[in-house]
């Protein structure tokens, strides 16, 4: 039986209590090597936490990392709860992980994508009382979001993903809710760091800067030494790398909506990659029937998927955001 491995330091000063996910899903590595490599400096002593909680999960999904596969059983940050009778591995690590969830005030959950692409912030909505994502913590999510690294930031995935489960018959919005939504709806607050193509060499040293930006953000750790300064900047080099992905200003991206695939013989018009731009009106698509599928206003691509199955998602559309 696989287990969840938990590094946990408490400070004897109050502060926020941070955790840090990787490897919700199993073939997604530069969270787990980020991970490792901040807990080994713990268990030297090279670093101290100087108030708060610290908590590390390296491999929140161990079996479908033991696997090299994305999920073991089913997609753990999908309908993501404590089951009381669970059927599978995934409903099992939920049980574990939704409790620690619930004793921290942000979660820091670090991933990788299959695509070319750059790296990315997932953040969640502003504050509101709405039935669907109520919040009241968007201004330490946003700071949280700004700090990390990656300069796109893109938000607004729950309320797009609702509006497609409200076409579908016997569709669920549950289903949309991942470790970041339930961290919001358990009173704390989170952000999902998109560190690079899984085999990117550089998505661990993107994955370790977002560790060290949040650390130093909330002020949990003393001062680093000499030997720290050097492996942070090592690790800053190599993530600024790409100059369009972690420096420069911030670029706000909405997801509004969501296309599904209607027949397997729907197709994109071209190949498309996310966040690539489009105008009001372009070709996005095809429809089986040779209905144009286009642009409603200017704005991206996102996640476009050619393998999609008829009746799920096919791809998002998203325009430039505005957060106040």
């Amino acid at each position: 039986m696989e287990t969840i491995e938990v590094h946990q330091y408490r400070s004897l000063a109050n502060g926020p209590r941070l955790l840090v996910l990787g490897a919700v899903h199993g073939n997604e590595t530069c969270g787990p090597t980020a991970i490792r490599s901040v807990a080994a400096q713990f268990a030297t002593g090279e670093r101290r936490l100087a108030r708060g909680v610290l908590t590390l999960v390296p491999v929140a999904n161990p079996v479908a990392f033991k696997r090299g596969t994305r999920e073991g059983d089913r997609n753990l940050n999908r309908d993501f709860r404590p089951s009381v009778c669970p059927e599978n591995a995934e409903d099992r690590i939920a049980n574990h992980l939704a409790p620690i969830l619930r004793d921290h005030d942000a979660l820091l959950d670090l991933h990788s994508f299959a695509a070319e692409g750059s790296p990315f912030v997932f953040m969640g909505p502003e504050d509101n009382e709405g039935d669907l994502e109520p919040f009241r913590r968007a201004r330490e999510e946003f700071a949280l979001a700004r700090a990390v690294g990656p300069r796109r930031l893109v938000y607004g995935w729950l309320p797009a993903y609702a509006r497609g489960v409200a076409r579908r018959p016997g569709g669920s919005i549950a289903y949309g809710i991942g470790t970041t939504e339930y961290m919001r709806s358990q009173g704390g607050y989170a952000v999902t760091v998109e560190c690079g193509q899984h085999a990117d060499p550089q998505a661990p040293a993107v994955a370790r800067q977002a560790i060290e930006n949040t650390l130093a953000l909330l002020g949990l750790c003393e001062e680093p030494s000499a030997a720290l300064d050097v492996a942070a900047g090592a690790a800053s080099a190599a993530a600024s790398s790409a100059p369009s992905a972690t420096s420069g200003p911030i670029e706000l991206i909405e997801m509004c909506e969501v296309f599904d695939r209607h027949d397997a013989s729907d197709s994109f018009v071209g190949t498309w990659r996310s966040f690539d731009r489009v105008v009001a009106g372009q070709p996005i698509a095809r429809r089986a029937g040779g209905e144009p599928v286009k642009a409603p206003a200017d704005g991206y691509v996102v996640f476009p998927n050619p393998n999609a199955v008829p009746g799920r998602e096919w791809f998002y559309f998203a325009r430039p955001g505005q957060r106040a």
